[in-house]
């Protein structure tokens, strides 16, 4: 799923966003889930009874243990990280979870390894897609920056409703920056099949993170045009998302997100960036197994 369509996850734009549309992965779940809690699948007015424990169901039973939802759609999204261009592209995706221990998607996996109470600890293993100077015009001339890979790890308490984290990531490969956010998640029912979701986070990143985004080197400034810049370390970005999910029936939901990313500080000043308000769309139709 990940490299084969990284023609449609190119870009850290595209993948800024699908990073903000599995941070609330949690709401697709949940949707999910109050549905299935009704017992009366067959329609027929008794409860089910469970099936005898047979060899046949106890493979059911360690499938129940995966959340699966198969899913496309669409996004809408600034072509890089400071363009005020945008492009619309299909976003097929998959989402895995484990025992709610292990969530797969798009972005990368995450792994909890330590809960306790309202607390938990996870680590996180993803990528970085980079960015391509042909990715828009106003690029030409600044090189490429390759992809690499990300580990991080993630801390976060929940009040009832609100997750309140700090993730901290570090490309190895491509920029070899390092980057952390601080953010509030908020999901919350308001039917048995709709769930809505916002959240808000900042993003701080490292010197060699910013300058390989938004710095301008000599040699690059002599081929582009732009005016040479030495972005250094801070404050980078702060993002703000709503989101709802709506379960059509118990497999089939609807979920639209629509997002706005606001650049500050070195990289808003970068002669990189043309437009700091970074906006984002995306719908999507998915099939929960």
């Amino acid at each position: 799923m990940y490299k084969t369509v990284s023609g449609l996850f190119a870009g850290r734009a595209s993948l800024a966003a699908m990073a903000i549309l599995f941070s609330t992965h949690s709401e697709i779940v949940l949707a999910a889930d109050a549905i299935a809690v009704d017992t009366d699948a067959d329609d027929t007015g008794d409860p089910i009874t469970p099936p005898n424990p047979t060899r046949f169901g106890r493979f059911e039973q360690k499938l129940a243990d995966w959340h699966v939802v198969l899913g496309g759609g669409a996004i809408i999204v600034p072509k890089y990280e400071g363009s005020n261009e945008f492009k619309v592209m299909p976003v097929p995706f998959i989402s895995a979870t484990f025992l709610d221990t292990v969530t797969i998607d798009p972005t990368g996996a995450n792994i909890a390894v330590y809960e306790q109470g309202p607390f938990e600890l996870s680590a996180r293993l993803g990528y970085d897609m980079g960015r391509k100077e042909d990715d828009a015009d106003h690029l030409r001339g600044l090189g490429d920056v390759d992809m690499g890979a990300v580990v991080g790890a993630k801390a976060a308490v929940k009040f009832g409703p609100a997750e309140i984290f700090a993730q901290l990531d570090k490309t190895i490969g491509g920029s070899d920056g390092l980057e952390g956010t601080l953010g509030i998640e908020v999901t919350q029912p308001l039917s048995q099949s709709l769930m809505v979701g916002a959240a808000a986070s900042v993003v701080f990143a490292d010197e060699k993170y910013m300058q390989a985004y938004f710095g301008v080197t000599p040699e690059q400034s002599a081929r582009s045009g732009l005016a040479r810049y030495d972005a250094g370390a801070g404050l980078k970005r702060a993002d703000f998302s709503i989101s709802a999910t709506y379960m059509l029936n118990r497999n089939w939901m609807v979920r639209g997100q629509a997002g706005v990313g606001i650049l500050v500080g070195d990289a808003a000043d970068s002669p990189v960036v043309v437009d700091k308000i970074q906006p984002s769309g995306m719908l999507l139709v998915g099939y929960r197994f």
